[in-house]
């Protein structure tokens, strides 16, 4: 997948990413929102290997993107089918720098219409932590309808217990900000 608009483009994370990515990853503060306040812990070299085996052709794989805003990456996001019609996204805009600019709204836009048109599902979930306060307001004005809010159902790396809130969204009730 390689998508533009403007300044912004999405492409399909390579082995060329896994340094980039295990950055990300092992920032706690990238991470928190994920459960993981202390960063994941991981090394480039099983990055490559996670990346490596993304490309395995799997139908439930995972599709993972880097985000670059003017040629530099920014962030990643991916999605996961969950069967043919239905698929799972997520997103982080990990260069907090760029974070608060509208920027995840146009991202998510031209990441759901790909989803929906030449990808053909008919469906798109996630959820967020319920203190994520600023996606679930970036998803609401995509058109994501709240199915359930899950208290307490887990535990963050620090043994805190956490919450989330799950959405779907529907192409009919999609809002798109290109």
């Amino acid at each position: 997948m390689e998508l533009h608009c403007g300044d912004l483009w999405i492409r399909d994370a390579n082995i060329c990413d896994a340094e980039q990515l295990c950055t990300w990853w092992n920032d706690g503060r990238v991470m928190a929102h994920a459960g993981f306040p202390n960063g994941l812990g991981t090394t480039v070299d099983t990055v490559r290997n996670q990346l490596a085996e993304n490309r395995t052709g799997n139908l439930r794989h995972n599709h993972r993107h880097i985000i670059l805003f003017q040629n530099t990456p920014i962030g990643e996001m991916n999605y996961q089918p969950l069967d043919v019609k239905k698929c799972r996204i997520g997103i982080k805009i990990c260069d907090f720098s760029k974070q608060n600019m509208g920027l995840g709204k146009k991202i998510l836009s031209l990441f759901i219409r790909e989803l929906f048109h030449e990808c053909g599902f008919e469906k798109i979930v996630l959820d967020t932590n319920l203190n994520n306060k600023r996606a679930q307001h970036v998803y609401e004005e995509l058109g994501f309808k709240k199915i359930r809010v899950n208290r307490n159902c887990w535990k963050d790396q620090l043994g805190v217990l956490q919450s989330s809130v799950d959405y779907e969204l529907t192409e009919d009730a999609f809002v798109s900000f290109l």
